[in-house]
């Protein structure tokens, strides 16, 4: 067994023995103040039911670049760029109570903004 299976191994039992349960959100929005106003009403909402949180954590801004030729025919080394930015947010709730689970899942976002929850 080499090194690196033995961290592994000692690692996931040491999660198991603490016996925290993290509810991890990850919030993404093409728009930074929706973005931010969706995020503050996650933590109020948690907030209400004494839930432990670690965030909002800003993660780095995703950003898509696209080139496109201005002319068709004649004027071929003119060109625009576009872009789409991709701003993104993480959420840590530590031991949610079903309580708090169930205020998560009914409460109502703006549209544009995309969530990802997971449980670890």
């Amino acid at each position: 067994m080499s090194t690196s299976e033995t961290k592994e191994k000692t690692a996931s039992t040491a999660k198991k023995e603490d016996g925290k349960v993290v509810l991890r959100i990850r919030v993404r929005a093409y728009e930074s103040k929706i973005l931010d106003a969706s995020v503050k009403q996650i933590i109020d909402t948690a907030m209400r039911y004494d839930a432990q949180i670690v965030g909002p954590v800003p993660l780095p801004t995703e950003i898509k670049k696209y080139t496109v030729n201005r002319a068709s025919f004649v004027y071929k080394n003119s060109r625009e760029q576009f872009e789409i930015r991709v701003h993104k947010r993480l959420i840590d709730i530590i031991n949610p109570n079903p309580n708090t689970v169930e205020a998560l899942t009914n409460m109502s976002l703006p549209s544009g903004v995309e969530i990802d929850v997971k449980m670890l």
